[in-house]
């Protein structure tokens, strides 16, 4: 885990150990349950690891901080932020059964007593959160207006409370059909992996906070 040390120095020895413990685990999930492709789990430390913690370049979450994961699948990006995040409480729901249930395995696992995970649709979730988290499960505009009600109206943290979206490619036809306040991240400018070339952190709020 050379690539962590170097871009997070601030990881503690405990940090490493679960993260180091990450990939062995989903590749033997990923042999009962398809969570990740045949072909990318050998890339999971920087396509799936990596990528999840560049919120954690965006953001430092105060301690208390509430984030809901939308359509987490194995637990990201919502895992690796747990872990680094461990004053943080972090809700992973899918609407997928067998993956709430793996994420329930690797949390127990890894002993994360902030992480807590569910069964259901987002449409049908109505508890509230400082922030909502997401790796491109469908276009922001769809997205936004489906977690639009889950977010809490008070800020405490140094970006305004709302969503951030992992999401790659072009997305400026998605950002203008949004009613919202946007500021995106390249993550290039975090990390030097060729995979990041064209992804992003996109924040998305509400401009009356």
């Amino acid at each position: 885990m050379n690539f962590l040390s170097e871009y997070f120095p601030e990881l503690t020895e405990e940090q490493i150990e679960k993260f180091n413990f990450l990939f062995p685990i989903y590749k033997e999930w990923n042999q009962k349950i398809n969570l990740i492709s045949r072909k990318d789990i050998d890339n999971f430390n920087v396509n799936h690891l990596l990528h999840s913690l560049a919120i954690a370049k965006v953001i430092n979450f105060k301690k208390g901080t509430k984030i809901l994961d939308v359509g987490t699948g194995g637990g990201f990006p919502g895992i690796p932020l747990a872990i680094f995040f461990p004053d943080c409480h972090f809700h992973l729901v899918d609407s997928i059964g067998k993956k709430i249930g793996v994420v329930q395995d690797i949390s127990d696992k890894l002993n994360l007593k902030n992480v807590s995970s569910e069964k259901i649709r987002i449409e049908d979730h109505n508890e509230k959160y400082n922030f909502i988290v997401s790796r491109a499960v469908m276009r922001l505009p769809e997205f936004w207006s489906l977690v639009e009600k889950n977010i809490l109206s008070k800020n405490q943290n140094s970006l305004k409370n709302g969503v951030l979206y992992l999401k790659g490619g072009d997305i400026d036809e998605e950002i203008q059909s949004l009613n919202s306040k946007v500021k995106i991240f390249e993550i290039s400018n975090f990390f030097k992996e060729p995979y990041f070339e064209t992804k992003k952190v996109v924040h998305i709020y509400k401009d009356k906070n």
